[in-house]
């Protein structure tokens, strides 16, 4: 078993945490309101920041958006950092998962699309991270416009690719996993997209639930990769240097050695 299962089980970890740490920090500065509040208004008397109480007066500036919540200091430093690293995370387990289903099949459209795609969303992501929503609004967007896409479409990519290898039934198992988690990922983002431009309060707030809930989707399944991870090793490695499977780069080998066989065996004619 090899010790790379760690990391893709590392980045749901690192990042479900970091953004809910982050969330307790904006609700703790009284940056957004609470997950359970519903009741929003047009204006305040006095901003959110300056409120105290139970009861507090909230408007759509304080929606509790994973963007929202790491937009002001302190808390914005801490999200640009679990941005960073968690894009970072992902480019690296796109990178070794492309290798490993060369290493173990061989490479195809899917595979090559999937690697595409996957750090096109750890690009998005950075930008997300880094340009807070209220200070670069239209960087913000572009990252998200380019994150949230993209990371659906290579999870559908990988679900499709697990059922293409699957040869045993917990390959086959993993492949069902990843088919559910998907398709709650889908409804998630479409529902999450579709209120987000609604002018009402209460769907205001729950394209935010659903936000933060197709989030967690996606890195739960980044975390599935550890099935695979666990067969990782310096074959995978060789692949990754390489470019090409082991299988190909035996079949050159065998090439060269007979090539150089029929090439010594002419010049032993030659001197005869």
């Amino acid at each position: 078993m090899s010790l790379w299962m760690i990391l893709p089980v590392s980045l749901p970890a690192l990042t479900i945490t970091g953004i809910w740490v982050v969330y307790a920090m904006a609700l703790n500065n009284q940056h957004v309101c609470p997950v359970d509040n519903w009741m929003y208004n047009q204006s305040c008397e006095v901003d959110l920041p300056m409120q105290r109480g139970p009861t507090l007066c909230c408007t759509l500036d304080n929606v509790p958006l994973i963007s929202k919540c790491g937009t002001l200091p302190p808390e914005s430093c801490f999200f640009s950092l679990i941005c960073s690293t968690g894009s970072f995370m992902v480019m690296v387990i796109v990178l070794l998962r492309y290798a490993h289903v060369i290493e173990k099949h061989q490479n195809c459209v899917l595979n090559t699309a999937s690697l595409s795609t996957g750090w096109i969303c750890a690009a998005g992501l950075i930008m997300v991270g880094n340009f807070q929503v209220d200070n670069a609004k239209v960087l913000h967007y572009v990252g998200a416009g380019v994150a949230f896409p993209t990371s659906m479409l290579f999870v559908c990519l990988q679900s499709a690719l697990t059922y293409r290898l699957a040869k045993t039934q917990g390959e086959y198992n993993m492949g069902h996993l990843r088919l559910f988690m998907t398709l709650l990922a889908f409804v998630a983002l479409v529902l999450s997209g579709v209120f987000f431009v609604q002018e009402s309060f209460v769907l205001q707030h729950a394209s935010a639930i659903f936000e933060w809930v197709f989030c967690v989707i996606i890195m739960l399944f980044y975390g599935t990769f550890a099935f695979e991870f666990a067969g990782i090793s310096s074959d995978t490695m060789m692949v990754l240097a390489r470019g090409q499977s082991l299988q190909s780069i035996s079949r050159d080998h065998k090439m060269e050695s007979l090539a150089g066989a029929s090439q010594h065996q002419s010049e032993s004619l030659s001197i005869l």
